[in-house]
């Protein structure tokens, strides 16, 4: 009789006990209201279903190839847009890929990681599957970044996310260039909101060769479901990541409709401005309630809750959560840290999400 094989016994011990990354919510049927994982609420660009149309071909018979495994006319396109070289450019399956990639190349149980705290929920996990060491830079309430804190961290690559995730705040160009004159490790700035923010980190790169940047399509070009993300870098720092780079990482219909959501500027420069017009016009909404609500530069808003009674706190936070999920309106509450845990997360939906979910405060305001 074969010996009876127990997975816990030959899985990697550094991997046994981790808890994986929980991404928000994604609900079955119909009439939620889904401001939780800070989709955009638009649709794409035509030109995108368009060019995906084509590329199937008649009845799918280019299904049957591999993709470009570079992602060579993506890459090229990117590269024109932000005025760099294409040997500067990185593709891959949505920016986690990219994220996932940097912790395996500068990374390990001895070269140190490093992120502030709260961010990206998403780093720690990666820095577990690594068996990565890892240092974090701990915010207060007012989410100012110490860069002498960041260059003391002794990581040997950092990741920095700005705007900021969850709250939304964006650290200026000055205090990325202070960073990156005084960091002596590789600085990620992680842009996955730079489209919604007023300034962004890309014209250092040509004068900081330990700045890599990553963005991704999912938010402001409203692709989250085609996964594609990209990082920008010096052509050392690209060339690492292509060599652990699955080959195949981006399929052919993702590609295709990154590059003709790149060929609609003008599409995109409306979409984005609508969606900063909304987030605006509900920064203030729930200021008017009283609740404390940090300026967003990204597609979401961070806002602290406060009940009829005046009160405020995390008891507060889930119980508004939780009414909102039995009203079918799906927001997003991080309960595992201090400075998140009394606060709510809400993507900023289009004009008729918006209402419905004020209307449902309102509710829970009358009736808590």
């Amino acid at each position: 009789m074969p010996k009876t094989f127990k997975t816990t016994e030959h899985v990697l011990n550094h991997l046994s006990a981790m808890q994986p990354y929980v991404p928000g919510l994604q609900p079955s049927g119909e009439d939620w209201v889904k401001l939780n994982t800070n989709e955009n609420p638009l649709p794409p660009s035509p030109k995108v279903t368009a060019a995906i149309k084509q590329a199937l071909g008649e009845n799918g018979d280019r299904l049957c190839l591999y993709p470009n495994p570079n992602s060579s006319a993506l890459r090229d396109a990117l590269a024109s847009h932000h005025a760099v070289s294409p040997q500067n450019v990185i593709v891959g399956n949505g920016s986690d890929d990219i994220l996932n990639l940097l912790f395996r190349c500068f990374s390990s149980s001895t070269q140190l990681a490093g992120f502030t705290e709260p961010s990206y929920s998403l780093y720690p996990v990666l820095a577990q599957i690594q068996g990565t060491q890892c240092v974090s830079v701990e915010f207060d309430r007012t989410f100012m970044l110490d860069p002498a804190k960041v260059t003391a961290s002794k990581a040997n690559i950092f990741f920095l996310t700005s705007p900021n995730a969850p709250t939304g705040i964006h650290f200026t160009p000055e205090t990325i260039t202070t960073l990156l004159e005084n960091f002596p490790g590789l600085l990620v700035v992680d842009e996955a909101y730079a489209a919604f923010a007023a300034t962004n980190a890309i014209a250092l790169l040509s004068e900081h060769p330990n700045l890599c940047i990553v963005r991704t399509f999912s938010k402001s070009h409203g692709l989250a479901g085609l996964r594609v993300g990209y990082g920008l870098a010096n052509s050392e720092v690209i060339q690492a990541l292509d060599t652990i780079r699955d080959s195949y990482n981006v399929n052919q219909l993702a590609q295709v409709g990154a590059l003709a959501a790149l060929q609609d500027p003008s599409y995109y420069q409306a979409t984005i401005q609508t969606i900063i017009d909304t987030r605006e016009k509900y920064l203030t909404e729930f200021r008017d309630r009283g609740w404390f609500t940090y300026d967003s530069q990204a597609n979401f808003i961070f806002t602290e809750p406060i009940n009829s009674s005046g009160q405020r706190g995390p008891e507060v936070a889930q119980a508004l959560f939780e009414y909102l999920k039995t009203r079918k309106i799906l927001v997003r509450y991080f309960k595992g840290h201090p400075l998140t845990n009394t606060f709510l997360r809400i993507t900023v939906g289009n004009e008729h999400s918006m209402q419905i979910l004020l209307e449902e405060i309102d509710s829970w305001l009358q009736n808590a």
